[in-house]
């Protein structure tokens, strides 16, 4: 019986994540879980306090108003000013959304349709080229080179710069953990200004970051609000994934498409949900250098624990990932597999990204110290 869905549903492939889920189902024994960038860690009490006191509070138990409370906007004002030094007008620049993964989508249902092409880096998260293919629109893969920091070619996309109407980035970089500096987005916001195409920049892991160079905003560059959207989330940097609360913030026309979407299809975060969001901002640097000592740890612990066994794995300078080539060259998706066969450890096979994330994988740093030592000694003994 042929199926009755839309075409549109074939456009896209099976959910990365959601085929990692299906393969730890089928594995038995003591499972160590490295695959899906999903935080490990309570949210803070402070957080939680914040969120108890506001449930009780009747004005949230309406419907929200579609772009945000205006004191969770004027929050992320704040904030904004505070970490990047951009003012952005929280009535018209900023709307809160349930997480940056619906932000982004419904943005890109909102600026793309049949007949544009979209700049999509390679590899990426999935839901860049996947939202892409569900609007009508095709994606163009703008591929990201270890030998180019993970970071696009700025001659490549001289070349299809006036073929593209957005260019999708994201930075710090899922999968690959590159971080793009001031002048790299200097250079782009050129290009965007000089070959006509927008901007798009996910930003949800600025805030972890080892060292003291800080990834910046977008918007940090002159002019860049002109063309540019950018979307943050509480998820990674305050153990918030559950709630589903992040911020787009950026040109105020590109802000109203997203809303118009947003109006038929959502009515927009709890408002219990947007006063804790705004207790975490009010308290992000506290909070935020907290994460970053965590994750700090964990990265040198699975990396070194690795390297006792012979396998050199650059530490990334931000996000919680380890994205590294597979030994001997060998096949990503059978080498992840493998992993999970041998050593009861889940990770993100590279080709899931893309087709220049082959011959890579991901580890994502989720689980405590413990567990990150005994899963990089499984591999290490394995790879013995």
């Amino acid at each position: 019986m042929k199926e009755p869905f839309a075409q549109r549903l074939g456009r896209i492939p099976p959910y990365l994540f959601r085929e990692l889920d299906k393969l730890k189902a089928k594995t038995k024994g003591d499972i160590i879980d490295l695959g899906e960038g999903s935080p490990d860690q309570p949210t803070p009490m402070g957080i939680v306090n914040s969120m108890i006191k506001a449930v009780a509070r009747t004005e949230n138990h309406r419907y929200p108003t579609y772009a945000g409370k205006i004191s969770a906007r004027e929050a992320v004002a704040a904030w904004y000013h505070r970490r990047f030094g951009v003012k952005l007008d929280p009535g018209k620049e900023i709307a809160m959304v349930l997480g940056s993964k619906e932000g982004v989508a419904h943005f890109i249902w909102a600026f793309c349709g049949p007949g544009d092409s979209i700049g999509i880096s390679d590899p990426s998260y999935p839901i860049y080229p996947n939202q892409v293919w569900l609007s009508g629109a095709r994606p163009v893969p703008v591929p990201l080179l270890e030998e180019n920091r993970f970071l696009p070619d700025l001659d490549n996309l001289a070349k299809i710069g006036n073929k593209i109407k957005l260019l999708c980035l994201n930075y710090p970089n899922n999968p690959t953990a590159g971080v793009a500096d001031l002048g790299f987005f200097r250079d782009i916001v050129r290009l965007a200004q000089k070959y006509g195409f927008y901007l798009l920049n996910d930003c949800v892991y600025s805030e972890l970051y080892f060292g003291k160079r800080k990834p910046p905003s977008i918007l940090q560059v002159p002019g860049a609000k002109e063309r540019s959207i950018e979307f943050h989330s509480l998820s990674k940097t305050f153990n918030m994934a559950g709630w589903r609360i992040g911020m787009a913030v950026g040109n105020k026309g590109l802000i109203q498409a997203l809303l118009r979407i947003k109006q038929n299809t959502d009515s927009g975060p709890f408002g219990a949900i947007q006063d804790a969001a705004i207790y975490a901002l009010n308290h992000s640097e506290k909070l935020a250098a907290e994460t970053r000592k965590l994750y700090l740890r964990r990265r040198n612990i699975f990396c070194d624990e690795l390297a006792h066994f012979g396998w050199q794995i650059p530490k990334p300078a931000a996000t919680f990932y380890i994205w590294t080539k597979v030994p001997n060259k060998s096949n990503s998706y059978n080498f992840a597999l493998s992993l999970l066969k041998y050593c009861r450890v889940i990770t993100a096979p590279g080709i899931g990204f893309g087709r220049y994330g082959k011959g890579y994988i991901r580890f994502a740093l989720v689980q405590n110290e413990k567990r990150l030592r005994q899963a990089a000694k499984r591999i290490g003994r394995w790879l013995s």
